[in-house]
């Protein structure tokens, strides 16, 4: 029918995935032959992370079905059995959506999930983030939904060249990059007016002076590197405790080992050793970005810093193996997990300040990209793919 608007079904299972996709999402919503729907599920609708969908909602976007796919204990057993009950819980929300693309974002578990319902269902499927190494599980995962995609917007020259080496034909290949860089660009032109006083109403801790030097600290489980949290945690709070500076500290992401990061967090408050630190379970875009512009170095091992950090000029010291392999800017220096190794890096980049704007992820206009992409792309459900 000539009026037929393609529906386009995002699927969102974390915050990170949010940020991730809400440019293009905004893209979608104002492009005249689409229409954008919604599944949130998985961390994104509990309390215990923040829940995304209020900020999803808050935004003015409209959320058509919430699963609650996500098993407690955030170890490797209850990942594989989320991962599960999300493959059993999206067929019908997509049967009673009737989704044309199914839009999957980067390479969580929620996303394996989300691709196989769709790949079974005979659903065309968009994939945003592919062709990245990283050199753990969510390496092998983002690599498999590439071979599962008919449509791939890679973030990264480099990605889109692994792309097309994993035989996916090239005019279905679009690097439009990273749309968490739209976001960084939009933000930034604003200026930090969400930086408030009133920000630490919120989480829990003492009221910091913004307007002082102040580290971020974001730093998740390493699934590959399971029972280790806790005391990867603990040296890194260490680290900054003994650089002395005050620091914001956000809470991990939902993958297994997420209770170990919590657990290290809590006995480090209970014991006292919090002074000039603020924890926050979840921060909108917005305030993230702001602090990112404005923090003297961001340490951990969040992909923030490799993504938004290199737009943005963010001094970062990135701990462990998470980001192993991952094109990086040069605002990132990589250290081992030890105390002393974190120190020196938070000190080195903490005096050398910010860097220079690096484009590496995208210049800011993803979203757009992929939504006129969306509505254009002949798509067939039959892959064709070369070698």
């Amino acid at each position: 029918m000539a009026n037929h608007k393609r529906k386009i079904c995002v699927v969102i299972g974390s915050r990170a995935n949010y940020s991730s996709i809400k440019s293009a999402m905004s893209a979608i919503t104002n492009h005249p032959g689409l229409k954008l729907q919604i599944i949130a599920m998985a961390s994104s609708i509990l309390d215990k992370y923040g829940n995304v969908s209020d900020l999803i909602e808050g935004d003015g976007f409209l959320i058509d079905e919430r699963l609650h796919t996500h098993i407690e204990g955030e170890s490797p057993v209850t990942m594989a059995m989320s991962t599960g009950l999300a493959l059993v819980s999206l067929p019908g929300a997509f049967e009673r959506l009737a989704p044309d693309i199914v839009l999957t974002i980067g390479d969580r578990f929620e996303t394996m999930a989300t691709t196989l319902a769709a790949a079974y269902m005979n659903i065309p499927i968009a994939h945003t983030m592919g062709g990245e190494v990283s050199g753990t599980i969510d390496e092998s995962i983002r690599h498999a939904v590439t071979k599962f995609a008919h449509i791939h917007f890679p973030a990264s020259n480099g990605a889109k060249k692994r792309i097309l080496r994993l035989g996916e034909l090239p005019l279905h290949v679009h690097m439009v990059g990273c749309p968490r860089i739209d976001l960084v660009k939009s933000i930034l032109n604003q200026g930090h007016a969400a930086l408030k006083d009133g920000l630490f109403n919120f989480g829990v801790g003492g009221k910091l002076n913004l307007s002082a030097p102040f580290l971020l600290v974001s730093q998740h489980p390493v699934t590959t590197e399971y029972g280790s949290g806790e005391g990867q945690i603990t040296r890194t709070l260490e680290a900054v405790s003994e650089v002395g500076m005050q620091a914001i500290v956000l809470w991990p992401n939902s993958d297994a080992g997420s209770d170990d990061i919590a657990k290290g967090i809590r006995k480090w408050r209970e014991a006292g050793k919090d002074e000039n630190m603020h924890f926050f379970k979840n921060l909108p875009t917005e305030l993230y970005i702001s602090l990112m512009d404005k923090t003297s170095c961001l340490i951990g091992n969040s992909s923030s810093g490799i993504r938004e950090g290199a737009y943005i000029g963010t001094p970062v010291v990135n701990i462990g193996s998470r980001q192993n392999a991952r094109e990086m800017g040069q605002n990132v220096l990589n250290v081992d997990g030890d105390k002393e190794n974190i120190i020196d890096a938070i000190k080195f980049q903490v005096n050398h300040g910010k860097y220079n704007k690096d484009t590496i992820y995208g210049d800011g206009v993803a979203g757009v990209k992929i939504a006129e992409i969306l509505a254009s792309e002949t798509v067939n459900i039959q892959k064709c793919i070369t070698y």
